[in-house]
């Protein structure tokens, strides 16, 4: 999964950092420092994603913006293997009981794959891309 970029502009106001996703239509956070608007930027980010994922929606592809306003927001690996198996599970055109039974689950366990904030087993969410045709990927480089 590509990282999204949020917007955050100072806040003259009160101070701190008001963050923003353009990609997605709406959600708006805040804090008083960069690295406090970065952590409350990854929940938004979080949040936003499961909205679209519980009604169905595709994701917006996220795009490159320039400018030392915009920040690439990462989400944990975790979550990154749940919005790329959601988005396999969207391309498939499977139904979700379909791809519960290609998987061997109840189709309430295998909504859980898909929760950003329900704890997955890693390997879950391998068999579950390998029933797509997917291969999951693990990649390590050097922190920037």
């Amino acid at each position: 999964m590509e990282h999204y970029q949020a917007l955050f502009e100072p806040d003259r106001k009160s101070g701190g950092y008001v963050v923003t996703f353009p990609n997605f239509g709406y959600g708006v956070t805040q804090g008083e420092t960069v690295e406090e608007a970065i952590e409350m930027a990854q929940d938004l980010l979080m949040l936003t994603i499961g909205d679209y994922i519980r009604d169905g929606k595709h994701l917006p592809a996220p795009s490159r913006r320039r400018g030392a306003k915009y920040r690439s927001v990462p989400l944990p690996a975790l979550e990154c293997a749940k919005v790329d198996l959601y988005t396999a599970f969207l391309a498939s055109g499977l139904r979700k009981a379909e791809f519960a039974r290609r998987i061997g689950i109840p189709k309430t366990r295998s909504e859980r794959l898909f929760s950003l904030r329900h704890h997955s087993r890693l390997d879950q969410i391998e068999a579950a891309l390998a029933a797509l045709g997917k291969l999951l990927c693990v990649e390590v480089r050097d922190a920037a």
